[in-house]
């Protein structure tokens, strides 16, 4: 037995059969669609007639064809067709009937077919495609066809959000409502295309500044952009991301900019004693100087840096350094730099009690900003303000564990002309404390306050000592009285002791604070909205209101042009109320 005729053993059936059988189906249909349609039909509507067929066969096969259409617009097929073309230019009915009429007289799956384009024989399946004059395609020149038609369309993108940028403005405090300005614009459109820029021209600096802030926050300041910005008539320079600077584009910073007097370079990681040494030989009248992370600058060069410079240095700003200025480089630094204004050390990790000690003899400071990270004595603190307090015009303290109600009360007796008060990351100075420096207090209404994380820490005590610790409803009672009215920025985050009716005492109907731009109330669990509406109707100047951790602000209605940052639904659409 011939393995053709051997028997299924599940339904005894031979191959033979299945193939004669499948071929029988096969004539029965192509049988079937000859007799549904004329000889003809498989072209074109307007296919070529055969030039041999006569007058006779000619009226034979347009009769068959009419015949053959008025059934087609009585189907069910043709009805659903015409009713999605309505309003279609491609409405006409012999146009739609002829169009089922060829699709009809398409081969069949199973059939062999010449290509269109490459006329290549190929069998046909239910997935083959229509070439452009309507014949069949292979596979290989529909896919090339396909890939072809991609390329040509033009991408459409329609309106983006520009999410990631929206929550990124939010988050610097920039509500943008409108389009940017044209200065802006060409700014941004400069940031864009930096590497195509050869030089910056005659821009003022101010946009110079601005280019590179963005330049800064895109990280993408190299030695190349660096160029852009190293011009002898300036006199200043501010970099805010020198990471990838090495230390030759340092020194070619003072080499090119003869006429320094303001030096603003963040992440200086690469600025190394070399540079100081060549900063030293050049004679250079700098007389405002802000270094962060130049930590690979050693404690001897920053005392010939502070012997050089000292005499003209008005501002000086270090922070992030925890390899060298120690005790003995800040006694260095107090005995020449003399007439300095500006002294802020933020993360200097060697400065200690000699050093507040040292700084105690500052008499001419007016700004004085410390965040230090050894744990220093409190009388070496009050010594500090005790003698340089009267002429302080900006106080900053930050991380000063062991810091009491004694300070406050040198700071209420000492200090009389601030604008600017911080105290945060406290947690020794009590409610009481805070309003009694707040009562009565010679020094003229505050505009920059920052009294956040001043609160008890015990979180086996969630509600504090009887005696409240941190800035809690009495202190901020007090604040508010003495210089709400000129408050233009108030931080007072995780002070979690203050209560909901003091906020509603604070902003009630009657009090309006109109310089009030910036406020940050994260983790205060007794806003909610309508605590947070009261500040809006309270502060119509603000511009920026932080509200993380308050799990009661969910649906407030944020006025145009406020940016509320945190919130629980601070990742949905913002309501806005008002005029755009």
């Amino acid at each position: 037995m011939s393995l053709a005729n051997f028997p299924t053993q599940s339904n005894n059936i031979s191959a033979t059969q299945i193939r004669e059988d499948y071929q029988r189906r096969l004539g029965e249909t192509e049988h079937q669609a000859v007799g549904e349609e004329p000889s003809g039909s498989t072209e074109n509507d307007n296919a070529e007639e055969n030039v041999c067929e006569s007058p006779e066969q000619k009226k034979k096969r347009k009769r068959t064809e009419a015949v053959i259409l008025a059934k087609i617009k009585q189907s069910k097929e043709f009805a659903r067709r015409k009713a999605r073309r309505i309003g279609d230019p491609n409405d006409d009915d012999d146009l739609i009937a002829r169009e089922i009429l060829h699709q009809r007289s398409r081969p069949i799956p199973g059939q062999l077919e010449n290509c269109e384009m490459c006329s290549k024989r190929f069998t046909v399946t239910p997935y083959s495609k229509t070439g452009p004059n309507g014949g069949l395609l292979c596979a290989k020149c529909f896919r090339s066809l396909e890939g072809d038609e991609k390329k040509s369309k033009a991408k459409k993108h329609g309106p983006r959000t520009g999410r990631r940028q929206n929550q990124s403005k939010l988050l610097d405090g920039v509500s943008q409502q409108g389009a940017l300005s044209l200065v802006e614009m060409c700014t941004k459109k400069v940031a864009d295309n930096i590497n195509d820029v050869e030089e910056f021209g005659d821009l003022p600096s101010p946009l110079l500044y601005r280019l590179s802030q963005i330049l800064s926050k895109r990280r993408i300041l190299t030695p190349r952009t660096l160029n852009l910005f190293l011009r002898p008539n300036l006199d200043s320079i501010n970099i805010y991301d020198s990471a990838k600077l090495e230390t030759d584009d340092f020194q070619r910073i003072f080499a090119f900019m003869p006429s320094l007097t303001n030096v603003n370079l963040r992440f200086a990681g690469q600025m190394k004693d070399k540079v100081i040494r060549y900063l030293l030989g050049r004679d250079l009248k700098i007389k405002r100087l802000q270094l962060d992370a130049a930590n690979l600058v050693s404690d001897s060069y920053w005392q010939r840096l502070f012997g050089k410079l000292g005499s003209q240095l008005e501002s000086l700003k270090l922070s992030n350094l925890d390899f060298s200025l120690d005790d003995e480089t800040i006694e260095v630094l107090c005995r020449h730099c003399t007439e300095l204004r500006c002294l802020k050390l933020k993360q200097c990790w060697k400065v200690g009690d000699s050093s507040l000690q040292a700084l105690s003899s500052l008499t001419s400071l007016e700004h004085l900003s410390l965040n230090l990270v050894r744990e220093t004595k409190n009388s070496s603190l009050l010594d500090l303000v005790f003698k340089i307090g009267p002429k302080l015009r900006t106080l900053s303290l930050q991380g000063f564990p062991n810091a009491d109600d004694l300070l406050l009360k040198i700071i209420h007796e000492k200090c009389c002309v601030l604008s600017k008060l911080r105290l945060s990351d406290n947690s020794v100075c009590t409610d009481k404390g805070f309003a009694r420096l707040f009562t009565e207090w010679p020094n003229p209404p505050l505009e920059i306050v920052d009294l956040s994380s001043t609160r008890d820490v015990d979180n086996s005590n969630p509600d504090g000592p009887e005696d409240t610790v941190g800035l809690a409803s009495e202190g901020l009672i007090a604040l508010m009285n003495h210089s709400g009215p000129a408050i233009r920025k108030l931080n007072i985050s995780s002070c979690r002791h203050v209560s909901r009716a003091a906020f509603e005492e604070i902003f009630s109907d009657n009090k309006i604070y109109p310089n009030l731009k910036e406020l940050d109330i994260s983790f205060h669990t007794a806003m909610d909205d309508y605590l947070v509406g009261r500040i809006f109707k309270c502060c119509p100047a603000v511009k920026k209101l932080v509200a993380f951790g308050c799990f009661n602000v969910r649906d407030v209605r944020v006025p145009v042009g406020v940016a509320l940052i945190g919130g629980l639904k601070a990742q949905d659409t913002i309501i806005v109320e008002g005029k755009s």
